[in-house]
């Protein structure tokens, strides 16, 4: 088990893994800093940056210069498995989320997160698919290539869940630091293996439904990270295998 927070902590420490965001990480922090100026908790956002080519790592820099609430954390190597669990574990609040620089889904929906953890919850992840989600400009096929992985993970992985990928997540404190502590993959199955630790602790996930709307300028290769994520999957079980989960 995570070492609990420290008093001082604030109650919601928000990671946000950016590679080469150069052109959608401005925006994302003007949100985020408007949504915490009215936020009914208190938040710090951790920007990790990994090897960016682009002006990222100046961006998230300025930020936090310019903002006392904004960290910036610089990785080396690339993954966005890697970044989430630097900034995870570098996190000090009492609720720790991570979110695209994307915000498909908007800043908001944090707040929702972090009321489903402070009721109870160990972990609650964004889910596009849970009654009441809307999913607003996705192409059927993408859609489509979203349900087949979905299925691939239940059978392999996290029975139950109905949406694993969605790029935000909201844990207590000490859970986060518990799972993330033991998480091996860089890549983008990393949420997958962090939910298939958390089921075998025993831990209590709840699917958030939320609006998410489509970003044609997604990085997800649809075949490329598609086998890569299916690669991952077979690599989450030959792992637990072979004891190399605590």
């Amino acid at each position: 088990m995570g070492e609990a927070p420290a008093a001082s902590a604030p109650d919601v420490s928000i990671v946000v893994p950016a590679y080469n965001e150069e052109g959608r990480l401005p925006n994302t922090i003007q949100e985020l800093a408007r949504y915490l100026d009215t936020a009914s908790f208190v938040a710090d956002v951790i920007i990790v940056e990994n090897g960016s080519s682009d002006r990222t790592p100046e961006i998230a820099d300025q930020a936090a210069a310019n903002d006392g609430r904004f960290h910036a954390i610089h990785v080396r190597g690339r993954g966005k498995g890697r970044a989430v669990r630097e900034g995870v574990l570098a996190a000090r609040g009492r609720v720790v989320a991570f979110c695209d620089a994307d915000l498909s889904m908007r800043a908001p929906g944090i707040g929702d997160l972090n009321s489903t953890v402070v009721q109870g919850a160990d972990i609650a992840i964004a889910s596009r698919e849970a009654p009441g989600a809307k999913r607003v400009g996705e192409p059927w096929r993408r859609h489509l290539q979203g349900r087949v992985f979905n299925w691939l993970v239940r059978v392999l992985a996290v029975p139950g869940l109905q949406d694993t990928q969605c790029g935000f997540k909201a844990f207590r404190h000490e859970v986060a630091q518990d799972l993330f502590r033991e998480q091996k993959l860089d890549g983008w199955a990393f949420d997958v293996e962090v939910l298939y630790l958390a089921r075998k602790r025993g831990y209590s996930i709840r699917e958030v439904p939320i609006t998410w709307w489509y970003d044609a300028s997604s990085r997800v290769s649809p075949v490329r990270d598609t086998i890569a994520m299916c690669r991952e999957l077979v690599t989450i079980r030959w792992n637990a295998l072979l004891g190399r989960y605590g």
